[in-house]
């Protein structure tokens, strides 16, 4: 029988928590490579470029990868003849040994991670502070080790899980096939998709979840000689959603949608047939490690020649060089969809709560805190700044959630320009239309490399929000994608425009 310590856990799940926020996985990296050289559209070859240039700044200053720092989950499988002791009388529970670990990771003066947890689900949805409680998932299996994977899932990614109880005799196949559109382009592809596959309800969306935590093995699956029934609808969802929906990397088209397609599986009810779906974003944030009572973990050393062959700045190519200060809206009525822009000067941000703020003050004929008259609004909650940084990470948030507001924003308020990530709701391009403004895409999971174009902030308004206070950013070289132009073209057409809209707030997601 084996003792572990608690002490160790908790010290290994935050520094596993602290890893994570700045290491992609090497396998991602990898794959990721083989996508951008294989990628012909040239906005999603530029997206892809962004996430590897990202992955390796973020690797060099330990700093997060995204913005959104995730939720924190522990998955934890401890052998039958494992024991645990504390030097803390009474001994805590694991729920606290994880909580205590994610308090101390997401606290971290050297590389502080956005507290994004808020207590209540409904009311007032007041940020915990330090980002915890952990979700924890714990099993019990035969041996005498402790294995523990950590995973810090954004909200860009969970918030597109999808599940659904299907008739024995309906193909999966043909199901995944059908939401892919309808995900949007918020997860930040290209990226890893999970599926569970029967069990019952809750089992099936925590398989699609774990299926996550497996090395990227699809090329290799190719050249197995007997596959499986699995192993065939995993080969052809990842051809069929990559040559045939033209999603591709950040929604903009091409093939690089999916890196993998990770399934699992158990049996179910004869009558039923439970799926699940839920993807791993560009943030792809997880990794396992073993304790056997010995001391904490060690945390992996990666091969720097991973990102050797990757540039530290993006080519401008054939970017347009735009002046936030001296925009007019004749210029942004002359932008087409798919034109590339590097964005300087001084712009605004603003998220849900704010939105919400702002469009309540219109509402009651109250002066506004800042004047959004003939400026560029972008979509964004920074992680807090170390050392010299300007901003800490402060990549785009989902802009649908924000479509809601977009009228009053325009025509009470005077926004011309609004940037964030995604697509935008039917309704979003039909009020861009009719005002003949314009919505700019920044590449989601390309935080740290965006805060670098950051040269000067300052909060304007609501203090009181932390993250999701108004700033003003000054940038230089902020590089864009023109998403939906005046005349409402634009250019995620492998995704479904929904007319649905968010009607109220919801802080702390990304």
């Amino acid at each position: 029988m084996k003792t572990i310590r608690l002490e160790d856990l908790e010290k290994s799940i935050a520094d596993a928590l602290q890893y994570v926020s700045h290491h992609h996985p090497p396998d991602y990296i990898r794959a990721l490579k083989e996508a951008y050289i294989a990628e012909e559209n040239r906005y999603a070859k530029n997206a892809i470029l962004q996430i590897l240039i990202n992955s390796k700044l973020s690797a060099a200053a330990r700093r997060p990868i995204c913005q959104d720092t995730g939720i924190a989950h522990v998955f934890m499988e401890i052998g039958m003849d494992v024991r645990f002791s504390s030097d803390i009388t009474p001994m805590p529970s694991l729920q606290d040994v994880a909580d205590n670990a994610v308090v101390a990771a997401y606290t971290d003066a050297a590389n502080p991670l956005r507290a994004t947890v808020v207590r209540e689900p409904l009311g007032t949805r007041k940020n915990t502070g330090n980002n915890a409680p952990a979700v924890l998932h714990i099993s019990m299996c035969q041996g005498d080790t402790l294995r523990v994977t950590v995973s810090a899932k954004g909200g860009g990614g969970d918030v597109k899980a999808r599940f659904a109880m299907l008739n024995p005799n309906e193909s999966v196949e043909e199901w995944v096939l059908e939401q892919m559109p309808k995900l949007g382009a918020g997860w930040c592809p290209p990226g890893v998709l999970g599926i569970g596959l029967g069990g019952s309800p809750e089992q099936a969306m925590r398989m699609a979840k774990e299926a996550l935590h497996q090395p990227i093995d699809i090329q290799q699956l190719r050249n197995k000689a007997d596959l499986d029934d699995y192993e065939r609808l995993r080969l052809s969802l990842y051809d069929r959603i990559n040559n045939e929906l033209n999603i591709g990397a950040q929604g903009l088209g091409g093939k690089s949608t999916v890196l993998d397609i990770k399934l699992r599986h158990a049996p179910c009810h004869a009558a039923m047939l439970p799926i699940a779906i839920v993807p791993n974003c560009a943030a792809t944030r997880y990794m396992t490690f073993e304790l056997d009572g010995s001391a904490a973990a060690c945390m992996p050393v990666h091969d720097e020649t991973l990102w050797a062959d990757i540039p530290e700045v993006v080519n401008a190519g054939e970017a347009i060089a735009v002046n936030l200060d001296t925009l007019t809206i004749e210029e942004v009525r002359l932008w087409k969809a798919g034109d590339m822009l590097l964005l300087s000067g001084k712009m605004l941000t603003a998220r849900d709560a704010a939105h919400k703020r702002i469009v309540n003050m219109l509402h009651e004929d109250q002066s506004l805190p800042v004047d959004f008259t003939g400026r560029a609004v972008y979509y964004v909650g920074p992680v807090d700044a170390v050392g010299d940084e300007v901003v800490g990470p402060a990549g785009p948030t989902t802009s649908n959630r924000m479509d809601a507001y977009l009228e009053d924003f325009i025509e009470k308020a005077g926004l011309m320009v609004s940037i964030g990530k995604a697509e935008r709701s039917r309704q979003a391009i039909d009020v861009i239309r009719k005002t003949r403004t314009a919505y700019l895409s920044a590449v989601g999971g390309a935080a740290y490399l965006i805060a670098k174009t950051i040269t000067a902030s300052r909060v304007v308004a609501f203090e009181d929000l932390g993250m999701e206070a108004i700033y003003e950013f000054e940038v230089r070289d902020f590089p864009v994608v023109v998403a939906i132009d005046s005349a409402g073209g634009y250019v995620h057409k492998g995704i479904v425009p929904m007319y649905r809209v968010w009607p109220t707030a919801s802080p702390g997601r990304d």
